[in-house]
């Protein structure tokens, strides 16, 4: 019996993981003037639709690298801040998304001990 005879909600997950990047942000001065290594993850999730061969009917992964290519490109104090911004633009471009679960990990960051990374995640819920 194929899907579209069946009483299913099907739900699709886009996603990037561990796209890297050199980037300045940091809250300290120092941050913004000697960067860091950045690995960014991206998922969402979205009820498809029915025409799954039309690239405009889905969340396309080469535009939420656009997105996140923009927004780490864009110095800020805070990851939070560069979270929310990437989250902001997914919810706005694709106003059809159930979730989003955007993540990223500042790589070996400044600070006594040996720490392999820091990380800073925001996860969205469409109230629709």
């Amino acid at each position: 019996m194929a899907l579209n005879n069946l009483n299913l909600m099907l739900v699709q997950t886009v996603a990037l993981k561990e796209v890297k990047f050199y980037a300045f942000h940091g809250f300290y001065p120092e941050e913004q003037l000697t960067g860091n290594h950045f690995s960014v993850d991206v998922e969402v999730t979205f009820v498809p639709n029915i025409d799954t061969e039309n690239l405009a009917k889905t969340v396309n992964y080469e535009v939420i690298n656009s997105i996140v290519i923009k927004q780490m490109n864009h110095t800020q104090k805070l990851l939070e801040t560069v979270v929310k911004n990437i989250i902001d633009d997914l919810t706005n471009t694709y106003d059809f998304l159930q979730t989003a679960i955007v993540g990223i990990k500042k790589i070996h960051p400044a600070m006594p001990g040996d720490i392999g990374y820091s990380f800073v995640q925001l996860s969205y819920t469409s109230t629709k």
